[in-house]
């Protein structure tokens, strides 16, 4: 893929608009708009990518040692760790390898570090279908195990969940390797696109269905014991704020990068677009945050996990 100069090379081509209305290669233009350009430093996003990937290595660690931990649900959030710890991955080698070969530290073919960009590409694409399916899936988890209580754990199997599991890593990739040979084809970003907002409507619908429930449980017991205001209450504005978090940390985490997609389609030689394309590295900075997020919001509220993980902490394998 071409180099950008200045701007990360991972999904460099996301940031190639025609050369002659190349945002971030014009000089200021005084009747232009205003463009807000926020730099993120390789410091950052090295520190970033290091704290994701510790915390979702013990994520899994914890998953992998506790047998009471081998459940479908714990596999997706296994799996769903093992998507974001992808993106840390190729975040800290793209940071720390990348710029040592373009400054010519590491002497080596123009053919191999192409190579390597291009498998840092795959992995960040490939990391994000699958963790944006991921969340999907354990979405739907959730929702069966509430509303199909009863026929929860014949629905869903650990074989039904393991041939989910691979059919989204297949897919994942296969994705990642489409976007790698066509990534200058609008129709593969507006499959992203489609890909996101997908995902974001069925998180939305089934973590609404799932808190209305909850609310009208809770309204049942609050009127068998004679107390439903209180309860009520209480019980829905903490499950509205929990639902707020969700769906908010994956829109703001998500959204901006497909904001960015989505306007490379739109607008690609608008100026206004041109200065949210300015803007990249900070819409990437914000997934590997989600990444970060992600343990905390499926992972680490669960008290099995939290007391694994202290065991893992404190190595008593």
């Amino acid at each position: 893929m071409p180099a950008l100069g200045s701007q990360r090379r991972l999904l460099g081509s996301l940031n190639c608009t025609p050369p002659a209305t190349l945002p971030f290669t014009l000089a200021p233009n005084r009747t232009g708009p205003q463009c807000l350009e926020v730099s993120i430093p390789d410091g950052l996003f090295l520190s970033l990518g290091l704290v994701s990937l510790v915390e979702n290595v013990l994520v899994v660690a914890a998953i992998a040692k506790n047998r009471n931990l081998h459940s479908p649900m714990y596999y997706f959030i296994c799996c769903l760790a093992v998507s974001d710890l992808l993106v840390s991955v190729s975040n800290v080698l793209e940071t720390a390898v990348m710029p040592l070969l373009e400054a010519g530290v590491l002497a080596t073919q123009a053919a191999v570090v192409q190579q390597l960009d291009n498998v840092i590409d795959v992995l960040i694409c490939g990391s994000m279908v699958s963790s944006l399916c991921f969340l999907g899936a354990i979405a739907v988890d959730r929702y069966i195990s509430i509303f199909y209580a009863l026929r929860y754990h014949s629905v869903v199997t650990l074989p039904r969940a393991w041939r989910i599991i691979a059919a989204i890593w297949v897919a994942s990739i296969l994705t990642s390797l489409l976007f790698i040979t066509y990534y200058n084809h609008k129709v593969i970003l507006l499959c992203l696109v489609g890909l996101f907002i997908a995902m974001l409507a069925l998180m939305a619908v089934l973590y609404v269905h799932m808190l209305a429930r909850a609310c009208q449980h809770a309204r049942g017991i609050a009127r068998l014991q004679k107390r439903q205001r209180p309860i009520h209450q209480g019980f829905g504005l903490k499950g509205a704020a929990n639902l707020t978090i969700l769906l908010g940390v994956f829109f703001l985490c998500w959204g901006p990068f497909f904001l960015h997609l989505s306007l490379i389609v739109l607008c690609p030689q608008h100026p206004t677009c041109g200065c949210i394309f300015k803007n990249f590295n900070l819409f990437l900075a914000l997934i590997i945050c989600n990444a970060i997020v992600d343990p905390l919001i499926y992972a680490f509220r669960s008290q099995e996990l939290r007391k694994t993980l202290q065991e893992v902490l404190q190595c008593s394998w």
